[in-house]
């Protein structure tokens, strides 16, 4: 099919955005490069209101298969994210496949398919089949902070949300 995801980098992308819709005020995709204690590095991981929620991307078997021998895949208190998910193209993984608690999503051309583990309502915060290496995932939101900080941008944080009229002010040479 034409229209197929066939790369690596446009799943993560697509990760992160779903990660966003699925309402992460904050989502991280590949391209952050934070080391944490674990060697874990996700493709893409969100938090919203207490949850982690992770996104594994596979283009091929093979890298699904090889995924597997991680060392926080073989232990899963050392993973990150309180729900975790693969997403690929359509029938790379099936749910045959799935490691226990992990969920499916396919990546359609004009869509995201939710094919297995994915919580209705409230389940987000009653259902979570995980519960994520917060350690890891602090020192990944330590690294994205601390980056801010020595840009200066960290004390944005406190001056709220600029007004239109400080905004003029600041394009105006």
């Amino acid at each position: 099919m034409a229209d197929q995801v066939t790369t690596h980098t446009e799943l993560v992308n697509r990760a992160e955005r779903w990660l966003k819709s699925q309402g992460c005020g904050v989502a991280f995709r590949d391209e952050f490069r934070a080391t944490t204690h674990t060697g874990e590095q996700p493709d893409a991981i969100g938090w919203r209101d207490g949850l982690s929620l992770l996104i594994e991307c596979k283009v091929s078997r093979s890298d699904f298969l090889a995924d597997k021998r991680k060392k926080f895949r073989q232990d899963p208190a050392q993973g990150m994210g309180d729900w975790r998910f693969y997403m690929c193209p359509p029938n790379v993984i099936r749910i045959d496949d799935l490691p226990e608690g992990w969920g499916l999503l396919y990546a359609l051309p004009k869509q995201i398919k939710k094919v297995h583990g994915y919580p209705g309502n409230c389940g987000w915060w009653h259902k979570k089949p995980f519960e994520g290496h917060k350690r890891a995932e602090t020192q990944m939101m330590y690294s994205a902070l601390r980056r801010m900080e020595v840009r200066g941008h960290l004390k944005e944080i406190y001056e709220g949300v600029p007004t239109l009229e400080v905004v003029s002010k600041c394009q105006t040479p």
